[in-house]
């Protein structure tokens, strides 16, 4: 997997938590508690696709080529789905109460990392070295995590109905990709 194709696959599973961040940003957050929401994102963005990639080599080694299609049919499907989403609903909304607790700070974590668990597990199918992707992955996260945190004051709420559009389109084409 080339260099491109690891930052395009990591902005693409950072677009849920920019997005979400876009939304806490204008309504506000403190630095500590923003800080501890970026740290618990890129914790949990190098967790699941290391967790996914242990499941998808398991399963790939038992069902072979087979495993390859599902892995790109995953992609697919959570492409689509953002895409969906997207088009359907615009942005996620979040309550800035979501993370005032330990507890609502890491189902927040969790919950925008989800996709990174699917993708792990088509990683593990093709055989791709996880850790330096899982923390490609954990670092663009974080930044995207921070990049929303800081924009939101300033920008408006499309932004991020169409990062996630765009994130959408990224893991469809991963998904043509993988399928070559």
């Amino acid at each position: 997997m080339s260099l491109l194709t690891i930052v395009l696959l990591a902005v693409a599973l950072g677009v849920d938590a920019f997005s979400v961040c876009l939304g806490i940003g204008l309504a506000g957050i403190s630095r500590r508690r923003g800080l501890l929401l970026i740290v618990t994102v890129a914790v949990f963005h190098v967790l699941m696709p290391l967790a996914g990639w242990l499941a998808g080599e398991t399963l790939g080694a038992y069902l072979g080529q087979l495993a390859g299609f599902v892995g790109a049919a995953l992609l697919f499907l959570l492409g689509g789905r953002m895409i969906y989403e997207a088009v359907r609903n615009g942005a996620p909304e979040v309550s800035c109460a979501a993370v005032t607790g330990a507890v609502g700070l890491l189902v927040l974590g969790g919950s925008v990392s989800m996709d990174a668990l699917t993708v792990g597990f088509t990683l593990g199918v093709y055989r791709y070295e996880p850790l330096a992707i899982a923390l490609t992955v954990g670092l663009v996260a974080g930044l995207m995590t921070a990049l929303g945190l800081g924009l939101g004051r300033i920008l408006s709420a499309w932004v991020g109905r169409r990062a996630q559009l765009v994130g959408g389109l990224i893991l469809f084409g991963v998904g043509v990709n993988l399928l070559r």
